[in-house]
């Protein structure tokens, strides 16, 4: 499997079983409905862990231009290789939510709270305070890029420069899929925990083409900060990391 392939099966994985997850605990007439937060933050947890499983051995997982972005930044990932990771991640991300739409179709018909059909998709505070929206998603995403960093931090010195894959996949899928999980049971509350921006900025663009019946509007005016919280998170965590070893 090429890096390109991986990193899209990774992200189509990570997608499809995250916003199902989302979709099956909060439309009408699902099995799931209403199970709750502790369901959505292992769901994601654990779709994580599918992804890494899948894409860690080919690309390293990265599955979130932040990831790649961080990694770039702290001279552990080549700056010329980002453009075709978030290509895949794009395309695999599109794909994996389109999926989600035409699994629960019948059940976004029955949902009739405009809300809670764009929760599906992409992510919003739960008290909309834009700068701390912001911090809460940068926190979060600063702490998944430090803690991969320090996991994995005898790879990275001694076998970058080897060709040896980076990225969540270096960490191994259980481990990351705990620190995903727990990043949402902790600080995920606020906005969602996108800690991603293909997971939120992809799907919201799908919303917004998709023929899905009284959806509303996506947005728009939110979608900046879990595309911008998520990379400035990465790249501080980088710069601390760069600086402290």
């Amino acid at each position: 499997m090429s890096e390109f392939t991986a990193e899209f099966f990774g992200t189509f994985l990570l997608l499809l079983l995250g916003l199902g997850t989302n979709a099956n605990v909060a439309l009408n007439t699902t099995f799931g409905q209403n199970s709750g937060w502790i369901v959505i933050s292992f769901g994601w947890g654990l779709s994580v862990f599918a992804a890494v499983a899948v894409a860690g051995p080919y690309s390293g997982a990265h599955i979130n231009p932040a990831v790649t972005i961080g990694l770039a930044s702290a001279s552990l990932f080549a700056w010329s290789e980002v453009p075709s990771f978030l290509l895949a991640q794009v395309l695999g991300g599109a794909t994996g939510t389109t999926l989600v739409w035409l699994v629960f179709k019948d059940h976004f018909a029955s949902t009739k709270d405009q809300g809670t059909k764009l929760g599906v998709f992409s992510t919003g505070p739960a008290i909309k305070n834009y700068p701390i929206n912001f911090l809460s998603e940068m926190t979060g995403t600063f702490v998944l890029m430090f803690v991969i960093l320090y996991f994995t931090e005898p790879q990275f010195n001694a076998d970058f420069m080897s060709g040896n894959v980076v990225g969540l996949g270096s960490v191994g899928a259980l481990p990351v899929a705990l620190l995903v999980t727990v990043i949402g049971l902790s600080l995920g509350g606020t906005t969602g925990y996108a800690i991603n921006p293909v997971r939120d900025l992809i799907p919201r663009i799908v919303h917004a083409v998709l023929p899905i019946p009284g959806k509303g509007g996506s947005n728009w005016k939110y979608s900046w900060i879990p595309v911008l919280g998520p990379i400035t998170g990465a790249i501080i965590a980088s710069l601390i990391y760069l600086y402290l070893k």
